[in-house]
Formats: C-alpha cells, sequence, structure tokens
C-alpha cells in the first residue's frame, strides 16, 4: 500500500458569495479569527503526513502561494522592532512544498482534480476543500490517513445530514459498518430528498487512487453541467475498497456566510487571550 503524499487544493472558485470580500482576494485567504481558511487546511494536510502541496489556482490567486512564500522585508521590519516572528512560523515552515497548477474554465470540482493529474502521478492523493473548515483533535485528514492504512483504497470523509438538505451534497448508498467506517455502495451527486439512498453526505476530504484520473480523463459531465467528482469515484465502486469515515470534527461550511461567522465565533471562544472578552461581549448582548 502506497503512503499519501500528495494533496491536491481546489482553490480556483471566484467566491461570489462573499462579495464584495473577494473582488480582489481569493475566498481561501478569508481569516478564521487571524488566520486564512487556506492556512487551516495545510496545517491540516501536513499534521497526516503529507509532503508535496497542489493548489489548482485561477487567474487572481496569486496571494494563496504568495501566503506561504517568506517574507523577507516582513521578517526584517518585525525582528528590527523587536517583535516576534512565531505568527509567521507556521506559514513560512512549508513555503519549499507547495505546487500550483491552473484551472483554466471552472468546469467543477472533479475537473478542478483533474488538472493536477500531471502531479499525482500513480500515487495515491487526498483532496481538501478549505472551504469546509474540520476541527478537531487530531484533524480530519489525519483520522482519514489512519483509516486508509487499516482497509486502503479510498477513503472518503462523511457526515450525516438533514434529509431535506440532500439536494446540497453527493450521498452515500451505504453496506456495512464498523464503528465510523461504512463500506460504499453507491454514490448520487444532489439527489432530492424522496431519492436520496441515505442522509450520509460526502464532506470536503477525500482520500483517492490516482485511477480516478482516468475516469476523470473521459470529461463527463453531470449535475448542473459540470464535471463531478462524485461521478468518478461512482465508476470506481466495486473495483477497489471504498469506505466513508464519519470522523470526530466539527464541520463548518466557510463557503457560507453564516457558516463563516459561526466558525469565526466558535474558534475565537476557544482562545485564552481573547475567548474570555468574547464571552463578556456576547454576555452583556443577552
Amino acid at each position: 500500500m502506497k503512503a499519501v503524499r500528495k494533496a491536491v487544493f481546489p482553490v480556483a472558485g471566484l467566491g461570489t458569495r462573499f462579495l464584495p470580500a473577494t473582488k480582489a482576494m481569493p475566498k481561501e485567504m478569508l481569516t478564521i479569527v487571524d488566520k486564512p481558511l487556506i492556512q487551516y487546511a495545510v496545517e491540516e494536510a501536513r499534521e497526516a503526513g503529507i509532503e508535496q502541496m497542489i493548489f489548482v489556482t485561477g487567474r487572481g490567486k496569486s496571494a494563496l502561494v504568495d501566503h506561504f512564500d517568506i517574507a523577507f522585508e516582513l521578517q526584517a521590519t518585525m525582528r528590527d522592532r523587536g517583535k516576534s516572528l512565531e505568527p509567521l512560523a507556521s506559514a513560512r515552515s512549508i513555503a519549499g512544498s507547495i505546487v500550483s497548477v491552473r484551472q483554466q474554465e471552472p468546469l467543477g470540482l472533479g475537473h478542478a482534480v483533474w488538472c493536477a493529474r500531471d502531479i499525482v502521478g500513480d500515487e495515491p492523493f487526498a483532496v481538501l476543500l478549505p472551504d469546509d473548515l474540520m476541527w478537531g483533535r487530531p484533524g480530519c485528514l489525519r483520522q482519514m490517513v489512519d483509516a486508509y492504512e487499516k482497509v486502503g483504497g479510498s477513503i472518503i470523509c462523511a457526515q450525516q445530514v438533514p434529509r431535506d438538505k440532500t439536494a446540497s451534497y453527493g450521498i452515500i448508498t451505504p453496506g456495512g459498518s464498523e464503528g465510523r467506517l461504512t463500506e460504499i455502495h453507491g454514490l448520487v451527486e444532489k439527489p432530492k430528498p424522496e431519492d436520496a439512498p441515505s442522509t450520509l453526505a460526502v464532506v470536503g476530504r477525500y482520500i483517492l487512487q490516482s485511477d480516478v484520473m482516468r475516469v476523470l480523463d473521459r470529461q463527463e459531465k453531470g449535475a448542473g453541467g459540470e464535471i463531478q467528482l462524485t461521478d468518478a469515484m461512482a465508476a470506481l465502486i466495486g473495483s477497489q475498497p471504498f469506505h466513508a469515515l464519519e470522523v470526530d470534527a466539527v464541520r463548518y461550511d466557510c463557503g457560507d456566510k453564516a457558516g463563516f461567522v459561526m466558525a469565526n465565533i466558535a474558534l475565537a471562544l476557544e482562545r485564552m487571550d481573547i475567548g474570555p472578552h468574547l464571552r463578556a461581549f456576547i454576555a452583556n448582548l443577552q
């Protein structure tokens, strides 16, 4: 079984739901307290043992790569002023492990993943969607890698959702379960509630075998007229082990304004430096 060493970050989206904030700034650079979404995802990948980060970007997304570069001028200024460089340390430490490729057309998540095919090669790889902030210890992808090392094949992160929300997710046709792991017998992209085979939904973390790239080579369009990653995965079920893992983590949908605000509040409340002040503020609102 090959180790999972590479991770794909599809970050080419325009972020139209957060306009005007994202007019000149990538949505993945929006901050949860004082750290951008993309950094949370990259740190999660590093914790899971990922060695190479592959950003699938679009026009105007250079800030994502720049964020992880070494800022000599900023470091020199902070050092001269006696300020700690610790806030820069986590981003600076992975400067040499990022590569980027362009998705030149917005043809869907499956197409974005396919754009990384030459870098992925014939290795298993992870996919992380930074919009889905998965908050847990150990991290979501670490839990998935641990499961992968036991059962192999492909692992999809999954969570239960209300039945009336199934049309917003890829939904799993479940087989047998053992603990938090469930065999996957089928996948349906965005089914109507009455047609959904379960309420176990795919959320933004995957460990996939490189075989999925050969399916994506067909460039077949699915729901919404886009090339769907869910459809490509569904085509491989039966030819390799496929499992869903219900991880021990809280998901914040930061592609949604309410979810983004909730993530800021929840993570801020955990901080020793600002949590007490925020609790006092909230108490005075009631």
